[in-house]
């Protein structure tokens, strides 16, 4: 046995190197096997069975407990012995003592290859999902690269490899989380947004997005220095995917214009966020706490003339006539987010 206890330590070491997963836990899967392998051939027997491991003699061990008993006491084998035979292992021992008793090296050496066999395969499995997992769900509401490697004809749902440090694993991206008109190939390499990692038996599900608004406001966190800071505060974001978002910042220094911080010099920020996603319309406006102001803000890039708060959180915006198609925007568009951005109803009017 001492050559095969020399390999299940060298396999053990090898796997912890090579794909980082902790000797203890392989020992520990491993010791259950073991026990779980030894009741299944022996099912008298209950919990006096022991594995014990010992890394610096790189040897494992298996032992039966039994409790000595008189003769007339003896009534299972599995867990009792008489007085004779227990002095064979133990000379000292006496009557209500446990012995330990060595399975034998053959049944035990069977029990132990089978065992270190299924226990590495599946435990190196289970680790490496359970690794996969911890460092995917490090990564939720983040943005990942990704690479196309399937496309269902049937669903439309896309197969994306994402990798986040050395891990790698399969994620989905959905017919409903892609953008309307956005056409994907194998082998297309895509930023998306991951919204959540599942654990699931076959391995953590990890659901992405291209739609979601956190895709773009978490371009904007990785593009502009000042929101990074905190000198600049996204307060809120809508969007519409494909066609446009809107966006409401704040700065916490009066020398910051907000706006022109997301801009950039030339346009230069916001451009390469938007062609990020296809050249889709973003609208930054300011945010304010005054309801009135920021209204005006959201309605941008329309002119308001007046904004009357009412109750129930609703407001009359009064424009010019010549900004009423402005305002309303493309069917309703711009209203419809500067009302989902700012939290209140907008009925607009032009006089």
């Amino acid at each position: 046995m001492s050559a095969m206890n020399a390999e299940f330590f060298d396999a053990i070491e090898q796997i912890e190197k090579e794909k980082g997963i902790p000797r203890g836990y392989m020992q520990e899967k491993i010791q259950q096997a073991l026990l779980t392998a030894f009741k299944r051939d022996n099912p008298d027997c209950e919990d006096n069975v022991e594995v014990i491991m010992d890394e610096n003699k790189k040897t494992i061990s298996m032992f039966v407990l039994k409790t000595i008993v008189e003769e007339s006491e003896y009534v299972n084998d599995a867990t009792q012995i008489l007085l004779d035979e227990a002095h064979h292992y133990d000379k000292k021992a006496g009557i209500g003592d446990t012995v330990r008793i060595p399975v034998e090296t053959k049944k035990f050496g069977r029990i132990a290859a089978q065992a270190a066999k299924q226990v590495i395969i599946q435990g190196i499995r289970e680790a490496e999902r359970g690794i996969i997992y911890d460092e995917f769900t490090s990564k939720e509401h983040e943005i990942l690269t990704g690479v196309v490697t399937r496309i269902d004809p049937r669903t439309g749902a896309v197969s994306i490899k994402i990798s986040s440090n050395s891990e790698f694993t399969e994620a989905m991206l959905s017919a409903g989380e892609q953008v309307k008109g956005e056409v994907y190939h194998e082998g297309d390499r895509i930023k998306v947004y991951v919204i959540e990692v599942r654990r699931e038996t076959r391995g953590p599900l990890v659901t992405l997005s291209r739609t979601h608004a956190g895709l773009v406001k978490r371009l904007f966190e990785l593009e502009v220095p000042e929101i990074q800071d905190g000198t600049v505060e996204i307060k809120n974001i809508i969007r519409e995917a494909g066609s446009r978002t809107k966006m409401a910042v704040a700065s916490n220094d009066p020398n910051v214009d907000p706006i022109g911080a997301c801009i950039g010099n030339h346009g230069i920020r916001i451009g390469d966020i938007t062609r990020e996603i296809n050249g889709e319309k973003i609208d930054i406006v300011k945010y304010s706490e005054d309801p009135a102001e920021y209204i005006s803000s959201a309605l941008a890039p329309a002119t308001v003339r007046d904004v009357i708060i009412e109750d129930d959180r609703s407001a009359r915006v009064i424009v010019d006539p010549e900004q009423l198609s402005l305002a309303i925007g493309k069917e309703g568009q711009n209203a419809r987010l500067a009302a989902r951005l700012t939290g209140y109803k907008i009925d607009i009017k032009a006089q």
